[in-house]
């Protein structure tokens, strides 16, 4: 489906001089990656939505640990990893 899009003078002319300057063959090329971006940033930002909707179902439901528990326990496994490559 074709489309008209007005990007106005700023974007315009850096759409330009990315043709210009070879990195892409066409004004088309250009905002075809634009929006390849945008979607791969939309889809990472649904799966961190998710996440988060997780966690929360989870800290509603209880089904947490105290932080300090889990921080003293990175901090073990991270001590004997150092123990043991003999940092």
């Amino acid at each position: 489906m074709p489309s008209s899009v007005d990007l106005g003078n700023k974007l315009e002319k850096v759409v330009a001089s990315l043709v210009k300057s070879g990195r892409y063959h066409s004004k088309s090329e250009v905002l075809r990656e634009g929006v390849r971006l945008i979607h791969e940033r939309e889809t990472r930002l649904a799966a961190l939505d998710a996440a988060i909707a997780r966690g929360a179902t989870d800290a509603d439901a209880g089904r947490v640990k105290p932080a300090q528990d889990v921080f003293s326990r990175l901090q073990a496994k991270y001590e004997a990893l150092a123990k043991d490559r003999g940092q």
